[in-house]
């Protein structure tokens, strides 16, 4: 954690349920996690090239995907308003 400039504190925090609606989008943004597009000021969201590539093999159905993605699309600009928060 030290590496990435985190505490213990940062990271501490209680556990938190994934209701099963949001399971597909939550694990897709976690396997999309190294996939973020950084500029000179740092993170500037994620990768849709690859995070579209992703959702092609995930077999939904046009309602799906664009379900997804909107879900996905709030859990990027959540990180993003954390990550810019310090």
């Amino acid at each position: 954690m030290a590496a990435f400039g985190l505490t213990p504190d940062d990271v501490a925090g209680d556990p938190v349920e994934i209701w099963p609606e949001n399971e597909a989008a939550f694990l897709l943004f976690f396997a999309l996690r190294s996939q973020w597009r950084i500029g000179m000021a740092g993170a500037t969201g994620l990768d849709y090239c690859a995070l579209f590539h992703k959702m092609d093999r995930m077999d939904l159905t046009p309602g799906q995907y664009e379900e997804v993605e909107e879900q996905v699309r709030v859990l990027e600009f959540s990180a993003l308003e954390e990550i810019n928060r310090k």
